[in-house]
């Protein structure tokens, strides 16, 4: 006697139908986001990278690749010109984090204490962030140099009107037009042969620095408001409970239950400020002996002007290299706690 053959129910057959196709629809509505990424995200860095090793510094196109490789790295590096972009652009990213997140901590916190007119400060702090980086730095250009500016504003908005009235005297023409390194640690610790530039804080970066706080510490501010409406109202009755000021509750309770906001804000800020381009670029430009140039000054200069082409990319890539050490580890550390 023959086996029978069980057939299965027919909505199991359905349900195993729909299951190969819900497995084979997904990649399928993916792929063209991926062949994109790939193309224009990859391929685009992939090319620069092969650019920046080339012989390719000159209008004629020339593919083929410097002898040694690193050549171009090499002079790039031993350049006196791109020292100094390098270190505004580390002067620039330590001093904007430590004062943007700094005050945007600071406002929350007073936000926090729900004081009146709250929603009228808090859409006045955020505000400078809705501009754009270039709008910013012509305003404050003038702000600090009058002198490039509407003739109206010399006389009425001009921080150095403003010093002059509070008895300090004017500091025309310095400012964005100041050459000097303050704290040259040249002159204090040998630093190696390499080295050209002077390290430490170009006095023309510092309004650019102001410029940049007053825009990104709106940012930082909505970051740790958010932050401080997760903070459940238990946590302060508790701490209220057992006898803990206002003061010794921020600082012992509150500001660590932050830490998760702090680091995003450092992330995020930290990728704005390394490859920072149209804020210094309308502010100041290169600044009185590069003393504002940054990398992506730099890059712009050596692609579309010079038309070193393998220089620019090379300088692109090392753009690319700091904020990768910023963005990797924080990807690493989110998907390992997933």
């Amino acid at each position: 006697m023959a086996a029978e053959v069980a057939i299965p129910p027919q909505h199991e057959i359905e349900r195993a139908h729909k299951s190969r196709f819900d497995r084979a629809i997904g990649p399928l509505l993916l792929s063209p986001s991926v062949i994109l990424l790939a193309i224009f995200v990859y391929g685009f860095i992939g090319t620069t990278i092969w650019i920046s090793i080339s012989n390719w510094d000159s209008a004629i196109t020339d593919w083929s690749i410097a002898d040694p490789w690193w050549k171009v790295y090499d002079a790039l590096f031993h350049m006196t010109r791109f020292q100094i972009n390098i270190r505004n652009t580390i002067v620039f990213t330590v001093f904007m984090l430590l004062f943007a997140v700094g005050l945007g901590l600071i406002f929350a916190i007073l936000l926090d204490q729900h004081i009146p007119g709250n929603a009228l400060f808090r859409n006045v702090f955020l505000f400078p962030y809705a501009l754009s980086f270039v709008v910013t730095g012509v305003a404050w250009r003038w702000i600090f140099n009058p002198e490039t500016g509407i003739n109206v504003l010399i006389d009425t908005l001009g921080i150095n009107w403003v010093l002059d009235k509070l008895g300090m005297g004017p500091f025309a023409p310095k400012w964005i037009t100041d050459p000097r390194v303050i704290g040259d640690l040249g002159s204090i610790i040998p630093l190696p042969d390499i080295i050209k530039a002077q390290i430490g804080i170009p006095a023309a970066m510092i309004p650019v620095i102001i410029a940049a706080v007053w825009q990104l510490s709106g940012f930082a501010m909505a970051m740790y408001l958010s932050g401080l409406a997760a903070i459940s109202d238990d946590v302060r009755e508790a701490a209220s409970l057992d006898g803990a000021s206002m003061w010794q509750l921020y600082r012992d309770i509150i500001i660590p239950l932050l830490k998760p906001i702090t680091i995003s804000c450092l992330i995020i800020l930290g990728h704005v400020s390394l490859k920072i381009f149209d804020l210094v670029y309308a502010m100041s430009g290169r600044g009185p002996g590069y003393a504002t140039e940054v990398p992506g000054i730099f890059m712009f200069d050596k692609t579309f002007k010079v038309l070193e082409y393998n220089t620019g990319a090379a300088a692109s890539v090392v753009m690319l290299f700091m904020v990768s050490l910023v963005i990797v580890p924080y990807l690493a550390r989110s998907m390992k706690d997933v």
